[in-house]
């Protein structure tokens, strides 16, 4: 037997394992959020937030070295409109869970929407129905939310995407776990 070919099952193992500490990871801080929802809503606030202005700075350098093309000026301006609404979650974290309230309900339709079309595309793998239950939870959330906004906002980031991130972590650690069965065999 080859180096290599006996290299595959080691280096698959080692994936799924790291692929089940991250599961149990994902679940844990979904607990987490749930547990403290006003505090987890304003931390996914100021991490989107964040995450914008970092784009928006990506955009901005792009722009920079792209300056000799007619692309440049939209560039810039997608800069600095990520800029701008990042800038205003992090300077108003509590209103901007208003916003991001009603982002992750659109969010989770099309997450749910994925997720039911991967689990019949994985349909004859075993585990494949954890994300088709997944993809059911998370039609459910986005429902709830889309339902009662924006009365729940104070509660419903931190509290859903929690949710989402304990069945989230959940489905990919059966996924893993029947995985690393089916290598074993």
């Amino acid at each position: 037997m080859s180096v290599a070919a006996a290299s595959v099952p080691t280096l698959l193992k080692k994936s799924l394992t790291w692929s089940i500490v991250l599961s149990v990871l994902m679940i844990l801080a979904g607990i987490l959020a749930i547990a403290v929802p006003p505090i987890a809503g304003i931390v996914v606030t100021v991490f989107v937030g964040w995450l914008l202005v970092f784009s928006g700075g990506v955009h901005l350098v792009f722009a920079w070295h792209a300056r000799a093309t007619r692309a440049a000026i939209w560039e810039v301006l997608v800069g600095i409109l990520y800029v701008a609404v990042g800038g205003y979650l992090l300077i108003n974290p509590v209103l901007g869970i208003f916003s991001l309230t009603l982002a992750l309900a659109i969010y989770f339709v099309a997450e749910a929407a994925l997720e039911l079309v991967l689990s019949f595309r994985l349909r004859p793998m075993p585990g494949s129905g954890w994300l088709f239950f997944d993809g059911i939870i998370t039609a459910i959330l986005a429902i709830i939310i889309w339902r009662t906004w924006p009365l729940n906002s104070a509660w419903v980031l931190g509290t859903l995407a929690g949710i989402n991130m304990m069945f989230s972590g959940t489905a990919r650690l059966m996924l893993s776990l029947a995985a690393r069965r089916a290598l074993t065999n």
